[in-house]
């Protein structure tokens, strides 16, 4: 089973559910964590799916209204119907018979349409006010604003939080096990990430291949030296 590293974004997520799935009746069942990629979002609710068995589905670009459906259908394990408004019945009356959130990561995709957005409102309805928690991208709020009557139903704005010097180490049993990582390196990998949890793990597994390499069983700022860390930004020819 794939480890997961308990940062302080797999808890909000966590919170998020929880507050969603213990509403008083007749609040509204939306949620959106939103935030900057990179930012551990997507590790974090399928974590939480896996432990909720909530429906968990993660838009493409190219999707349409149609595939959007299918693609949650089959997450629920049912055959989808042909026609949009007979797969919608479907995937509603799974959510409301179930009682299971439904996740939709990358939901920067569905707001480039009018139609999308409408789709999963109706799914929040149709379902009996099913929980849904949307995965975005920092400017999510911002853009919902567009559709009132969506943008009213959100319970819970959560904005990800960078990674810190505690989710620094957590992450090192996952992507540097067998390595103690001192804190000084660790600092500096938080310093450099820009917020970003994968930048972290990417340096991390590098200092990984570094130890097996150089045969360190401990690796602080001073042993890993001048050698070079990640940081996202684009190399530079040298010529």
């Amino acid at each position: 089973m794939t480890q997961t590293a308990q940062i302080h974004n797999l808890e909000l997520v966590r919170i998020a559910v929880e507050r969603l799935t213990i509403r008083t009746a007749g609040l509204p069942g939306l949620a959106a964590l939103y935030g900057p990629a990179g930012y551990g979002k997507t590790t974090a609710a399928n974590a939480v799916a896996n432990e909720t068995r909530a429906y968990f589905v993660q838009m493409r670009s190219a999707w349409t209204r149609k595939t959007l459906l299918e693609k949650v259908l089959i997450e629920m394990s049912i055959k989808p119907h042909g026609t949009i408004p007979a797969m919608l019945d479907q995937a509603c009356t799974q959510l409301a018979a179930s009682g299971r959130m439904l996740i939709i990561d990358e939901f920067d995709y569905c707001v480039r349409s009018d139609s999308m957005v409408e789709l999963v409102r109706d799914l929040h309805e149709g379902g009996g006010a099913a929980p849904i928690l949307l995965l975005g991208e920092e400017l999510l709020p911002q853009k919902l604003k567009k559709w009132e009557r969506f943008h009213s139903r959100v319970l819970s704005w959560i904005p990800a939080q960078p990674v810190s010097l505690t989710d620094a180490a957590a992450l090192v049993p996952i992507y540097c096990p067998d390595v103690a990582v001192r804190g000084d390196l660790l600092e500096r990998l938080v310093k450099l990430s820009g917020g970003s949890v994968r930048r972290v793990a990417v340096n991390l597994a590098a200092i990984a291949e570094a130890a097996a390499v150089e045969g360190w069983g401990a690796v602080d700022l001073g042993t890993w030296g001048d050698r070079p860390l990640y940081t996202g930004d684009a190399p530079r020819r040298g010529v």
